[in-house]
Parts: C-alpha cells; sequence; structure tokens
C-alpha cells in the first residue's frame, strides 16, 4: 500500500487549484437538522498534503444557513459543523445549491443536494462504503481467528483473505471504471483515487483524466503530485539497493518515541529476533496483514523473540485506536510525520505493509514476509 492508499473506511479528497482569474461564485443554501446554533465554514479540499482552506464561514440559525465560495472550476469542498465531527461533501456544479443534512445521521443516504455531479458522488460514496463494510466484515472475521489460534494455511482464513481480495479487486475496477465514464472532472478524480491500490497505479488513470479534461487543473495539479511521489519513492527504492537495508547487512538505527513520548531505539533490543515491522492505521492492507503478526507474536514472544511496530500514522488518535482494535500488544513508535517519517529513506521503504527481521546481532536476515511466509521463517530461525 502506497501513501495515497484509500484504506479500510478512508476517502482521499481532493479539489481545483484557483489561478486567480475568471472566478465563479457559488451559493450553498443548507439546511442542517438536528443541529444547535453556531458556527458552519465552507472548506476547499486538496488532493495533496496540503490542508484543507476555509473559504467562507456563517451561522446556523433554526437549522439553516448559507454559505458562499469562489472557484474557477469544478472541485471538492466540505460542509463542516463548528465541533469538527460532521462533514458534508459538496461539488460546486451549480452556482445555486441546495443541502440538506442531518447531524445525527450524517451519512450519505440522509444528505440531499442538487446536480449531477453531486448525485453521482453520492453514488460513488454509497458503493464505495458498502464494499469497504464487507471486506472489514472478513477483517474482523480474520482477526478474531487469528487471535483464538487459526494458522495462515487454515482452509477458512485461506477462504477469507480469498474474498477480501476479491472485494478489493472488485472495488478497484469500479473505482477505475467510474473514473473513465463520469461526466464530472471532479467525481472522476474523487473516483480514480479512492481505489485501493499502490501508488504507482494511480498514473494511468490520471493520465486518462488529464486526456479527458485537459484544461482542469485539479487532475493535472493530482497527477503531478502523483508523479513527483512516485519518483520519491523509486528514489528510495534506490537508496535500498545500496545497502542501506538489505538482507545481510545490519539495521539502520532510528529512534522514535512510543505512545508515551518516551524515546526508544531499535538498538535497546539487541540480543533478541526483532521483527520491524512498518504498518499505518490507514492502511488496509496492513490492517488485514496484522492478524498473521498477531499470531506469530503470541507463538514466538517467549522464544527471544519481539516485535518493534512502526507507524507511518501522522494522527496519534488513529494510531493508538488501531493498536488498541487490532490487539498490537508490542512496542509501538511513530513521529507522527506519515510517509515524511525519517525511517522511510533510512529503510528505502516504498510501500507498506513493510517488515524486516534483524537477528540477536542486528543483523537483517529477511524482509518483507507476510503470512505464512513470517511463520515459517520464524520457525526455522527461533528453535
Amino acid at each position: 500500500m502506497k501513501k495515497l492508499m484509500a484504506g479500510l473506511g478512508i476517502l482521499a479528497v481532493m479539489a481545483s487549484c484557483n489561478n486567480g482569474t475568471d472566478n465563479r461564485k457559488f451559493t450553498i443554501t443548507g439546511e442542517l437538522k438536528n443541529e444547535t446554533d453556531g458556527p458552519v465554514y465552507l472548506e476547499q479540499l486538496y488532493f495533496s498534503q496540503k490542508p484543507p482552506e476555509v473559504l467562507d464561514t456563517a451561522e446556523i440559525k433554526n437549522g439553516h444557513f448559507t454559505l458562499s465560495g469562489l472557484s474557477a472550476e469544478e472541485g471538492l469542498f466540505r460542509i463542516r459543523t463548528k465541533d469538527g465531527k460532521q462533514g458534508f461533501l459538496v461539488i460546486n456544479d451549480q452556482t445555486e445549491i441546495r443541502f440538506t443534512g442531518d447531524s445525527k445521521n450524517p451519512g450519505i443516504a440522509y444528505q440531499s443536494i442538487n446536480g449531477s455531479a453531486n448525485h453521482s458522488l453520492h453514488k460513488v460514496i454509497l458503493y464505495t462504503d458498502s464494499m469497504q463494510k464487507l471486506m472489514g466484515e472478513r477483517f474482523t472475521s480474520l482477526q478474531e481467528m487469528k487471535k483464538n489460534g487459526a494458522a495462515a494455511s487454515d482452509s477458512t482464513v485461506v477462504a477469507l483473505e480469498g474474498e477480501f481480495n476479491s472485494l478489493k479487486e472488485l472495488l478497484t475496477k469500479y473505482c477505475f471504471q467510474y473514473a473513465d465514464t463520469s461526466k464530472s472532472a471532479i467525481v472522476s478524480l474523487f473516483a480514480a483515487t479512492i481505489a485501493p491500490v499502490e501508488i504507482g497505479q494511480f498514473e494511468l488513470p490520471l493520465t486518462r483524466l488529464a486526456s479527458r479534461f485537459p484544461k482542469h487543473e485539479g487532475i493535472a495539479g493530482a497527477q503531478a503530485f502523483i508523479k513527483e511521489q512516485v519518483a520519491l519513492m523509486k528514489k528510495q527504492q534506490e537508496q535500498l539497493l545500496q545497502g542501506k537495508a538489505v538482507i545481510g547487512s545490519m539495521a539502520p538505527d532510528f529512534t522514535l518515541n512510543d505512545k508515551n513520548g518516551k524515546p526508544v531505539s531499535l538498538s535497546q533490543l539487541r540480543g533478541k529476533y526483532v521483527l520491524v515491522d512498518f504498518w499505518a492505521s490507514w492502511c488496509g492492507p496492513c490492517r488485514g496483514e496484522n492478524p498473521n503478526v498477531v499470531a506469530v507474536h503470541n507463538q514466538f514472544k517467549d522464544k527471544n523473540f519481539t516485535i518493534l511496530g512502526v507507524s507511518l500514522d501522522d494522527s496519534k488518535d488513529s494510531w493508538l485506536k488501531a493498536v488498541e482494535e487490532d490487539h498490537l500488544d508490542w512496542l509501538q513508535v511513530s513521529d507522527l510525520k506519515g510517509w515524511n517519517s525519517s525511517v522511510v529513506p533510512l529503510y528505502g521503504i516504498d510501500g507498506i505493509p513493510f517488515n524486516v527481521l534483524v537477528d540477536p546481532q542486528g543483523k537483517i536476515v529477511a524482509s518483507n514476509l507476510r503470512g505464512g511466509q513470517l511463520q515459517q521463517k520464524l520457525a526455522e530461525m527461533i528453535k
């Protein structure tokens, strides 16, 4: 999974870039049921690491409000309430947008927005949400089975993993096909980038979008961003091949903080076999692999073996919530910088989940072990 993997329960956000000329004003007349009076914000969402930008602020009175924004082209925006808990996506395909929502039921099914692009966006979200729910159910079942001692080679485990992968392939096909056929530039961009694939697989769909919508700056910006990230990861891969984290070499040492802010170094674990497990809460394949890691931890934790989890999260709350949900009962560290973490170039990481197995002397003896491979390798090395 790459930096922009969409994942279980996670949405990509993107929008057009204003060029400062020929901006078109749009107005949102909204009704938000079950919401107390207070401020409401209109934010523009960017397909990059740039944070959302507030364009307008209004007051909700008796559930009603009016917001306005300027945009040179079709983009993605968000209506956000004062506490930040509720966010409603809107595309500015109309100059006069009518929105109805419910704070107690924030799901797409309870929202109404005029305009063909917004209807199309709702269709995409409803489908992807349903698929992610099915994938989440498979993941939960796998997690419970592994927690109860089921082996990775168990027929039921294999079947569930097959179902999970099939659902992932079906969702990916849907997203890319929708991106190729939607009349809306921003819906196409949204659909393409929510596909649960590695970052390099976004390049071709975005190239097709750039051909279909050659004047859309948001698509051009997204395409440039993806190319930049792919180039960065290729550079990191070159660093890996130069010997920074290859089998037979000493594992590069690093120091990151644990959940309590205490510095932890890899070298502190010298004397044990250590699985350095790079993952993130937003990474669907990582979460899918976690039951396998839990299983080997339970099997080998009393045999001079431990795990050091290294999260590429940028949200502490999301990180710690995933640790608790997935029962990752071993040492966890993170600098909460996402893909800007210092360990990424140090280990030449171009995707997660990724791991290296370090022997008691600090030497890398294996890498990128998944499922049964991990259990088999540990059984060979740890007697």
